[in-house]
């Protein structure tokens, strides 16, 4: 027997005229009880309307971008059956005793929407005798995170991990040995640079098994810190691979080659990326990715780094540092494509006295592996000639691993990139399996991951939550640190989005200059119409440490007046950020301009 019911939008609060920004569900469809139907958006919140019983959705009286009450109809449901469905309107399900999988906080997309899961694995039911509640796939920061936050709620977790050793790419071949070398290089560049300004110094002897040590005395540390971690919040740790075999289960394969079965009742994907390479390049342990490239066996006379992004600039600057006569080729016009050359001109002028040559528009053509040398020709207008290098570092990019975990068998979908779409909740097609980090696409960053991880963890564990950033803060750890949060000056003007900027040059700055490190400047954009904060540069010495300030503030919606009134302590780089803010405004006595 069927009956027909009108879903309306339930008591929603002091709410009014919520905008819906999200249908989930379609006219024909089968809908299950407390599916979400629709997601609604006031200046405060985000929520779900889920349906009140199963059913089949027989007209929709709502779209995106129309205004809801309470007890605006949704659509109409014919439902089938009686058993012990919830009768009466849509209600949230706040306080609700619903499975973890089925609570869903609603929000906006942070990347489109993943179609929902077909064919037979949708509405797998998880296996009652699972062994594990939650399977996370991968343990660098998003995935340790994800791991320990959803212990701490209660769930059992499993924490499968390639590596030896918790970390990840991050910890263990990634951001903490590249910055432990990038402060040796550092040391070692401002002790020379000191002679200028009276302080001479012997040229240093770089004992590189020493060197090579101390850099893994500091992963060791932090490795072992979160195996106690994991150990305290009764992690469970698999060393191997795992590969998804059905919608509830994976196969792991240890480093001897075994494998075993582990099934699950909700997974993480925190598998993230590896470092492309060109392809015909020859197979020469002289030729290395980013990862090779942090382990100072012997440091090479010369080096060519073939791309002039982040990670390939922060070598470069590394294995200056260290004595290598450093060779930089970028296939675009500029270094570090899609940051504000500004921003970038200060670091170019800098490499350009440490390095032999600095090649933009330029590509590899061929390298040939000699025995005593990698010899490399090139092509581009400006292209220099052939050239032999004792070693090669390829920097172009990294792949996501979306393609390597058998996603296919558990029924979620990846596109062509290698990216894994995923919806506010960081849930994939398969609703029982999220994923985070680098895999869900850029920005391919540790601290977005980390994000991320507790979010997901916390929807799996049943509680409402959603990833709604505005702005994710990236640095480069050149010398100097660029670094720059939420809309770049080139997105403004692509975008013809009214804007002003305030700039305050790193020149007129007293710690700046105490350091001889005056070639920086801090830049912030600012919306003509409301004054509020969308953007902000940095470059010079502890740009990353400086950008978390301009972070927040974007978060917090803060204007040219809330920075400029902000009490900044003297004299500190940080003055920067609220002397900017100053030339905004026009109130600025640290320099002289025209008055507006």
């Amino acid at each position: 027997m069927s009956t027909t019911e009108e879903v309306k939008v339930p008591d929603i609060g002091d709410f009014e005229d919520v905008d819906v920004i999200e249908v989930l569900v379609e006219t024909g469809q089968h809908v299950e009880q407390e599916q979400s139907l629709i997601t609604l958006e006031s200046d405060k919140a985000t929520l779900e309307v889920p349906s009140p019983k199963a059913g089949v959705v027989q007209k929709m009286h709502v779209s995106v971008g129309d205004k809801v009450s309470e007890g605006s109809l949704v659509l109409t449901l014919e439902v089938t059956g009686s058993g012990d469905e919830r009768t009466g309107d849509a209600g949230g399900s706040q306080g609700a005793e619903q499975p973890a999988a089925e609570e869903e906080p609603g929000g906006p997309d942070a990347t489109e929407r993943p179609a929902a899961a077909s064919g037979p694995e949708e509405g797998v039911p998880a296996p009652a005798d699972a062994d594990t509640d939650l399977v996370v796939l991968g343990s660098g920061p998003g995935g340790y995170t994800a791991a320990f936050r959803a212990a701490d709620l209660g769930l059992d977790v499993t924490l499968i991990e390639r590596y030896p050793d918790l970390g990840g790419v991050c910890l263990n071949v990634g951001c903490i040995p590249s910055k432990a070398l990038l402060h040796a290089a550092k040391v070692i560049t401002d002790a020379r640079e000191m002679a200028d300004h009276g302080v001479r110094f012997s040229d240093p002897t770089i004992d590189t098994g020493r060197l090579d040590e101390w850099k893994w005395s500091v992963v060791k540390t932090l490795t072992d810190g979160l195996a106690g971690l994991a150990k305290r919040r009764k992690v469970t740790v698999i060393q191997g691979t795992g590969r998804f075999t059905a919608p509830h289960e994976l196969e792991i394969e240890d480093p001897d080659g075994k494998t075993r079965r582990l099934s699950f009742r909700q997974a993480i994907v925190a598998a993230g990326s590896q470092p492309a390479m060109l392809p015909d390049l020859p197979d020469d342990p002289r030729i290395m990715d980013s990862t090779a490239a942090l382990e100072i066996d012997e440091i090479p006379k010369t080096l060519l780094v073939v791309g002039g992004g982040i990670i390939g600039l922060e070598m470069a600057c590394m294995y200056a540092g260290l004595g290598s006569r450093v060779t930089i080729v970028e296939l675009t016009d500029g270094l570090m494509p899609g940051t504000d050359p500004d921003l970038v001109k200060p670091l170019r002028k800098r490499l350009e006295k440490i390095c032999d040559g600095i090649h933009t528009g330029t590509a590899v053509d061929q390298v040939k592996a000699n025995r005593a040398s990698l010899s490399v020709t090139f092509k581009g207008e400006n292209a220099p000639s052939r050239a032999r290098f004792d070693c090669i570092l390829v920097s172009v990019g990294r792949r996501p691993n979306g393609h390597r975990i058998g996603a296919d068998k558990a029924g979620f979908e990846v596109d062509d990139k290698g990216f894994i779409p995923v919806n506010q909740q960081m849930r994939t097609s398969v609703r029982h399996i999220f994923a985070i980090g680098d895999i869900v696409g850029a920005p391919l960053l540790a601290h977005k991951a980390t994000h991320q991880a507790k979010v997901a963890a916390e929807v799996a564990a049943g509680e409402r939550r959603a990833y709604q950033a505005r702005v994710v803060p990236a640095v480069a750890y050149t010398d100097p640190e660029v670094a720059w949060a939420g809309v770049t000056e080139q997105e403004a003007k692509q975008q013809n989005l009214n804007y002003g900027k305030g700039v305050f040059p790193w020149a007129a700055n007293g710690r700046a200059l105490g350091m001889a490190r005056s070639e920086g400047q801090t830049k912030l954009l600012f919306d003509r119409d409301s004054g509020i904060i969308i953007g902000a540069g940095v470059v010079g010495a502890g740009a990353g440490d400086l950008i978390a300030e301009l972070a927040l503030a974007i978060e917090m919606g803060a204007d040219a007046e809330d920075i400029a009134l902000t009490i900044h302590p003297h004299p500190t780089l940080s003055e920067t950020v609220g002397m900017a803010a100053e030339a905004y405004e026009g109130t600025i006595t640290d320099l002289y301009m025209p008055r507006r």
